[in-house]
């Protein structure tokens, strides 16, 4: 567990450990949930599909394409909720395929009407 206080900005860093220097690793969805085992029921979107959900959510630059560097500003789930458990989806591709999803950056994708 880490510890924080409200409203905090909280800055987290995710590394690919692999032999194979060619490799990409791209931030793709975090959610948040005050249940460990359920990121279904009551959850809270920091970032899906590459695109910012929460106002405070910040991808930040790296040296190295294996490291994803992020933050946000902390929250809570209403009171009752002490604690928060945060679940994050990272896509690794190839070093500059730039056809890859690590390129693509923020997709969104619309829903057609059925109607027309």
């Amino acid at each position: 567990p880490y510890y924080v206080d409200m409203n905090q900005n909280l800055f987290l860093q995710a590394s690919l450990h692999s032999p194979d220097q060619n490799l990409v690793v791209f931030v793709d969805t975090c959610v948040a949930s005050p249940n460990s085992s359920d990121f279904r029921t009551l959850v809270y979107e920091l970032t899906k599909s590459g695109c910012a959900s929460d106002s405070t959510y910040v991808l930040y630059p790296s040296a190295r394409s294996d490291v994803a560097r992020f933050g946000f500003n902390t929250f809570s789930f209403v009171n009752r909720f002490p604690t928060v458990f945060l679940q994050c989806e990272l896509v690794v591709c190839r070093y500059h395929d730039y056809s890859s999803r690590c390129y693509q950056g923020c997709v969104s994708r619309f829903k057609r009407s059925a109607d027309s």
